[in-house]
């Protein structure tokens, strides 16, 4: 089966880390691509294309500003992420609860050597 184009929607525009880390710096405030290529360590092309993905899906919008276009997150493409991760809260808090059993439990016998 043909994977599906990464422009297809925000769960296949931040399957690939570098985007996860552009919405990441973007979540802080908005910023100039050569900013975004400083704090990345990535070539200018390549901060760019990563960008153009992410403005396909809706998660980044840009406006000029002088000589500089801004990039800002917008997060309400990944509201369907959260839902759908939300799903998955319940499993987690049962594994969390259970791993703190086992720690006092570990924690009640070293305490009666």
């Amino acid at each position: 089966m043909a994977r599906a184009p990464t422009t297809a929607d925000a769960f296949n525009a931040v399957a690939e880390p570098r985007r996860r880390q552009i919405l990441d710096l973007l979540a802080r405030g908005e910023r100039a691509v050569n900013d975004l290529v400083d704090l990345l360590g990535l070539a200018q092309p390549l901060v760019s294309k990563h960008l153009r993905v992410l403005r396909e899906v809706g998660l980044v919008e840009v406006r000029d500003s002088g000589r500089q276009r801004l990039y800002r997150l917008n997060a309400a493409p990944l509201k369907p992420i959260h839902d759908w991760v939300k799903n998955y809260e319940r499993s987690w808090e049962e594994r969390f609860a259970a791993l703190d059993d086992v720690l006092e439990e570990l924690k009640s016998e070293e305490d009666e050597r």
